[in-house]
């Protein structure tokens, strides 16, 4: 089997961190796997640092463009099934030359994700065999309305639980943070602009009574002007740690208490998985996402919404109770390992895959 991995984005994220684990680990089990990604990118060195077969595309050609370029990749690698994750992308590479209508292609929809189909993205659909690839069952039943015939698989989000045992902490004083004292760690993407103002206002009415509370917040965008402006208007600026786009997310979570996670789709996702790995405790906003991947009061904190001074007082009692705290964290990486291990993620997608590539044999017996 020889899949394709397409990312256009020149900016890691938590979709791109699942396209490389994917291919990845595809690799291990005889999967001749190529990432098309823009250059100078972190997934794509890290690809090259896998053994992946990496090429390099432009991710801000035109559809004609990009699709010319692709053209050769497909034909010289004998590409059997192409993965996107997003609609320009499916557009781009459903087109009916490149294709001719013989490799399949698959669009991941990100955790808990919108199903985006405009013109394009429809006209896209019958240029080439396609189907969608969710999350969890419940996704893909609810994408199914009437008249739906677009096929569908459900891949989960996983992770190595063994793998965070490596991780050793960062001393505090490298992210600006106090050497004792609570602190929290924000995985951060720009997807959560809007609940990162929770810690924020969180941290406001906390800071008089815990002057030794610190945050950091790192992640994609997380040396954004406006996320400053917006933590120096209410005054906790010198709380907080703007760390930037770290290559090393997990010694700065393994140094913190608690992780509070703020970013949609896979961001999200790898948030709530990452801190469950390494036995921390999450908070979070009660989204139909972060209930997904937290059992409230059991591996962390969901919050409901509710004016600022209450959502202050629910987590300074929760994060008071240190033997709590810690309980929580074994019963989140018991619950990562049990229910979103890196393997069944991908088994499932090794056999949509399979699948995909097999169906115009059979619809054409």
């Amino acid at each position: 089997m020889r899949a394709l991995f397409y990312f256009s984005d020149s900016v890691w994220s938590g979709c791109a961190r699942f396209l490389l684990a994917a291919a990845s680990e595809l690799r291990e089990r005889g999967v001749e796997t190529t990432i098309a990604c823009c250059a100078e990118t972190r997934i794509g060195a890290w690809a090259v640092e896998a053994g992946i077969d990496v090429v390099e595309i432009n991710g801000k050609a035109s559809t004609t463009g990009g699709a010319w370029d692709l053209r050769p990749i497909l034909n010289e690698r004998g590409i059997e099934v192409v993965m996107v994750t997003t609609q320009r992308d499916q557009v781009l590479t459903s087109s009916a030359k490149l294709f001719g209508g013989r490799i399949p292609l698959l669009r991941r929809i990100p955790p808990f994700g919108r199903v985006e189909l405009t013109r394009g993205g429809k006209l896209a659909l019958r240029m080439a065999a396609t189907g969608l690839v969710f999350t969890t069952e419940k996704e893909a039943k609810e994408a199914h309305g009437p008249g739906w015939t677009i096929p569908s698989s459900v891949v989960p989000l996983g992770v190595d639980g063994a793998s965070y045992d490596e991780a050793q902490p960062v001393a505090r004083a490298e992210i600006g943070a106090p050497t004792e004292g609570v602190l929290i760690a924000c995985p951060y993407e720009r997807s959560g602009r809007n609940r990162i103002a929770t810690l924020f206002r969180t941290l406001s009415f906390l800071g008089p009574r815990h002057p030794d509370m610190h945050a950091v917040v790192f992640g994609p965008g997380s040396l954004d002007d406006e996320l400053r402006l917006h933590a120096a208007a209410l005054g906790v600026g010198s709380a907080i740690s703007f760390l930037g786009d770290i290559d090393a997310p997990l010694p700065v979570m393994r140094a913190a208490n608690v992780v509070w996670a703020v970013a949609d789709g896979d961001g999200g996702a790898y948030g709530c998985l990452d801190a469950m790995g390494l036995r921390l405790p999450v908070i979070a906003e009660r989204t139909v996402l972060y209930q997904h991947y937290v059992a409230d009061g059991i591996s962390g904190l969901l919050l409901s919404p509710a004016d600022p001074a209450t959502t202050a007082s629910n987590v300074a009692a929760f994060i008071a109770n240190d033997e709590k705290c810690r309980s929580m964290g074994a019963a989140g990486r018991g619950r990562a390992q049990r229910d979103f291990p890196e393997s069944a993620m991908i088994s499932a997608l090794e056999q949509a895959f399979a699948a995909a590539i097999g169906a115009p044999a059979r619809a054409a017996q």
